[in-house]
């Protein structure tokens, strides 16, 4: 079961998953629906569409197959605008606006697809123009600065704060030796108190979290469900409510005591070298 105040973009739907990418090589359509069908029945709210780099018309295709597969709707995953145009207009608004992901302040020009293609945008203010260089956010307050310019971009075209999910990137716990872990919680924190941001929501890329981990730990118990439960834990008091993850993961709240959530609490305060080590010393155990 879903958790309560969670919502769950399904993220199965992506060329990046090599299962995903035969069925799109194949060109096997009944597996692809029923895949998209699944999603929804295990409380999915919304089904992710991401062809990679594959054409437009490939996007428009595959987006229609899977809108007319389910009820709820899609999450157009580009950062190509002619991609994610395709993708757009196959959506059937009727069926709830559609996710454009993502947009980022290197990508505005994409915010112009809402005047033909009404969406809600995830903006993406992980990375922004900083001391006139393009490149990542290193700390909070940098973040919260672009997540402020790319308020008013949305609000440029129309877009209400409640149609805006902001995503701050989520770093892989396994290799975080710079500290993104907690400069995302930090930011997050900045924009859920900034009466501006008043009714956005947040939304991560939840399995980036554990990429590269073993599934299980030595005494068995499972290493990514639990470290992406321990980042729920500390993330959703925040304002997190969407994640682009797995309807079959058991997500969770987790206790004070639990040993995945000490493990992240220590990762953030150490930081460094020390941060990924305590990684492997948890699922070592």
């Amino acid at each position: 079961m879903p958790l309560q105040n969670l919502n769950i973009i399904g993220e199965s739907i992506n060329d990046s998953v090599p299962s995903t990418r035969s069925l799109f090589e194949s060109g096997d359509l009944d597996s692809l629906r029923t895949l998209a069908q699944e999603q929804e029945r295990l409380g999915a709210v919304v089904i992710d569409v991401n062809i990679g780099t594959k054409t437009p018309e490939f996007m428009k295709d595959i987006a229609t197959l899977v809108q007319d597969a389910v009820s709820i709707p899609l999450s157009i995953d580009s950062p190509d605008i002619t991609i994610a145009e395709a993708g757009l207009a196959a959506c059937d608004q009727k069926r709830g606006l559609p996710i454009l992901n993502s947009i980022s302040p290197l990508r505005t020009e994409m915010f112009e697809l809402y005047k033909r293609y009404p969406f809600r945008p995830v903006v993406l203010v992980s990375e922004g123009i900083i001391d006139g260089q393009a490149r990542a956010c290193r700390t909070a307050d940098e973040t919260y600065n672009v997540a402020k310019l790319m308020l008013n971009e949305a609000k440029r075209v129309g877009i209400p704060n409640d149609d805006m999910l902001f995503d701050l990137g989520i770093a892989p716990i396994g290799s975080d030796g710079d500290g993104n872990i907690a400069r995302l919680l930090k930011g997050m924190e900045m924009i859920h108190n900034d009466k501006e941001f008043r009714g956005v929501h947040f939304s991560v890329g939840l399995s980036n979290f554990t990429v590269m981990l073993p599934a299980k730990r030595k005494d068995g118990s499972a290493v990514k469900s639990d470290l992406e439960s321990a980042f729920l834990t500390l993330a959703m008091p925040l304002g997190l409510d969407y994640v682009i993850g797995s309807v079959k993961r058991n997500y969770r709240i987790l206790e004070a005591d639990h040993q995945a959530l000490q493990c992240l609490n220590d990762c953030i305060k150490l930081g460094g070298f020390e941060s990924i080590t305590r990684v492997i010393q948890y699922y070592k155990s």
